[in-house]
């Protein structure tokens, strides 16, 4: 424990002096600002993909159990009946339970 917070505290003291230091004075009129630029977007990019790319593939989720609806499970049956002329038809019927 003792030991990571150590590292962990030289390692934010490196950034910080390192981010602070004063860069060195270039007689240039800025051209190279683009570039300069341009590379730590593609930089992001890399490193965003990289991270995105780190996950272990799809995991679909946990499963959902819906509750059934008010009057209780719908299903269809086909049920027969024969008509006024004596000719049988098969009908379907909803039957809720």
């Amino acid at each position: 424990m003792r030991g990571s917070l150590k590292t962990a505290g030289a390692a934010a003291l490196a950034a910080l002096t390192l981010c602070c230091a004063q860069p060195a004075a270039q007689a240039r009129d800025g051209i190279g600002v683009g570039a300069a630029v341009g590379l730590g977007v593609l930089g992001g990019v890399v490193a965003g993909s990289a991270i995105a790319s780190a996950n272990s593939g799809y995991y679909p989720g946990r499963p959902v159990y819906v509750a059934p609806g008010p009057y209780g499970a719908c299903h269809f049956e086909r049920r027969a009946y024969i008509d006024p002329y004596g000719y049988e038809h098969m009908r379907r019927v909803e039957v809720c339970e």
